[in-house]
């Protein structure tokens, strides 16, 4: 159990609670990224199904307008751990706006619903575990990013072909 005085990141700078069991789950993530991707994170999946059912249309058209911020604020993340996040949030920006603009017709809501998640969560300011943090900051944006990746591959693989991207450049296991 962690207590109320240490139930802060790290040493005290970031005055906000963190779930330690959701930083335990994503140290395992950025520790053992090099397996295969089908180790489990079912507190993780959880997080990102309830996130992706929450997506309303008009919630997908307000992450749509804001795609143009968003992939300059994506292009701008620094992550040597996870060298291909910036490349799998800009293709996921690039799903959503084919999907908003109806070009990607055949695209299941469900994974249109779960990209806009995974592009909002990757720009909110408070995460699971702050950016700022040394080497594992964006572990729970890429956690989040491969989830979705993951759980949609059937569907994001045919649009990446559509769209004339590698697929392979795009999955985690590139």
């Amino acid at each position: 159990m962690v207590s109320a005085q240490n139930n802060v990141a790290l040493n005290g700078k970031y005055p906000r609670p963190v779930n330690a069991r959701a930083v335990l789950v994503l140290c395992d993530l950025v520790i053992f990224r090099c397996l295969p991707h089908t180790q489990p994170m079912p507190e993780l999946v959880k997080y990102v199904h309830h996130g992706a059912s929450r997506i309303t249309p008009q919630i997908l058209r307000g992450v749509y307008k804001k795609l143009p911020i968003l992939k300059v604020e994506f292009t701008q993340i620094h992550a040597p751990k996870f060298p291909h996040l910036v490349d799998q949030l800009e293709f996921l920006a690039d799903i959503v706006e084919d999907f908003a603009e109806g070009a990607a017709d055949d695209l299941p809501y469900l994974t249109a619903a779960s990209a806009a998640f995974a592009l909002i969560y990757a720009h909110r300011q408070f995460d699971l575990i702050p950016d700022s943090v040394p080497e594992i900051g964006h572990a729970d944006e890429s956690g989040v990013v491969r989830i979705v990746l993951i759980e949609h591959e059937k569907f994001l693989a045919h649009q990446a072909q559509i769209m004339g991207v590698d697929w392979s450049n795009i999955t985690v296991r590139a």
